[in-house]
């Protein structure tokens, strides 16, 4: 399969995916719906969890995100994202991290990052269990204003205890978009 960005500066521009079977690649027709979803990017902080091959997160930067912290625990996958953001010439704007989720996660809170837009493409079948190991976490990494984005199976999806902006089925895929808890107004009385 020819995995392509879909829009923006790197559009139609070839994805290299790891070999093997090991990843599944959001389908390009999901990643332009996701993408339409969202609306403007521009100037965003970008978390891509999961990230396979970095499709999402270079999808991102192309469509006009800032940057880009792609994490996988396979060392092909992170591999073939590297290789992507080499040849795309945005290795100064994408950082990638071959760690576990949870201790990626764990690690830039306690680094203090904070991003718009969080991506979880999680492997179908982990991914409730992925996303019930982070989801405490997930706002504290958020800008205010900030969103998440969910990505899995449609007969059980992942979802999260974030308000619910929209969601969307693509066949077997649903989308969801969660969007940052105020802590503000959390906190009013």
């Amino acid at each position: 399969m020819t995995l392509r960005v879909t829009g923006g500066e790197l559009r139609g521009r070839k994805l290299v995916t790891p070999p093997g079977g090991t990843t599944r690649p959001t389908a390009s027709r999901v990643r332009e719906a996701l993408f339409s979803m969202l609306g403007p990017i521009h100037g965003a902080r970008v978390l891509d969890l999961c990230c396979g091959c970095g499709s999402l997160g270079i999808e991102a930067i192309s469509r006009g995100a800032d940057s880009a912290v792609l994490v996988d625990d396979a060392l092909a996958a992170t591999d073939a994202a590297r290789e992507n953001a080499r040849t795309f010439g945005i290795e100064d704007r994408v950082q990638v991290l071959e760690l576990d989720v949870l201790r990626a996660v764990q690690r830039l809170r306690a680094d203090g990052e904070r991003f718009d837009l969080i991506l979880v493409d999680a492997p179908y079948s982990k991914a409730p269990e992925i996303v019930r190991r982070i989801e405490s976490l997930l706002n504290d990494l958020l800008e205010p204003g900030g969103r998440v984005v969910l990505e899995g199976d449609r007969r059980n999806p992942p979802s999260l205890p974030l308000p619910l902006d929209r969601e969307r089925s693509y066949r077997d895929v649903m989308v969801r978009l969660y969007d940052a808890v105020d802590d503000d107004a959390v906190a009013a009385p």
